[in-house]
């Protein structure tokens, strides 16, 4: 697993909780070792060729599990949303979040045996911290990344959209890569 910003923090602040939270994360290793990638380059270039980032959050010990486009700039995602929403009620109770991006998936199959299905994948999981940007100048930045992502190109936006639209920035802590091929 690669962590990233875990820098020292005052004890019961936010960043002392997320830091407990990833070193609980970190202690589990992958069961699969010949399967885990550690190379940060081939982790970004599985969520660059993504086409969807699923986001998971939890409120009230109810999940919810969300696909999203997104924009990476390899050390933050950003998304976009409408005003409100179940997304929004989620991020509000708990800033904390999954993502997942898969790559390559492709069914294996066995004409005779059943249980020798199987997939063949490229997929990274990273936990974060989410929070909205709020200044225009930033939303545009964000909202290009996510254009970025699907075009290759930057864009200039409608001032009066980016004000109804809120942008947010996932603070990557930590990513883990798998692949199955």
């Amino acid at each position: 697993m690669v962590f990233v910003g875990l820098a020292s923090a005052p004890a019961g602040s936010a960043m002392h909780f997320r830091k407990r939270l990833y070193a609980t994360v970190r202690k589990r290793n992958m069961r699969r070792k010949e399967k885990q990638i550690t190379d940060r380059k081939e982790i970004d270039a599985i969520i660059h060729a993504s086409l969807v980032c699923r986001m998971a959050m939890a409120r009230e010990n109810k999940p919810y599990l969300v696909p999203l486009s997104f924009g990476y700039d390899g050390s933050a995602i950003y998304l976009h949303t409408a005003a409100e929403g179940h997304k929004i009620d989620y991020i509000e109770a708990n800033p904390n979040v999954c993502v997942e991006f898969e790559h390559q998936v492709q069914v294996l199959e066995d004409d005779n045996q059943a249980c020798k299905w199987s997939f063949r994948f490229q997929s990274v999981i990273g936990f974060g911290t989410i929070r909205e940007l709020v200044d225009p100048s930033r939303k545009e930045q964000g909202l290009n990344h996510i254009m970025k992502h699907y075009s290759h190109k930057e864009w200039s936006f409608n001032l009066k959209a980016v004000a109804k639209t809120r942008v947010w920035k996932i603070d990557i802590h930590s990513l883990q890569g798998k692949r199955s091929i």
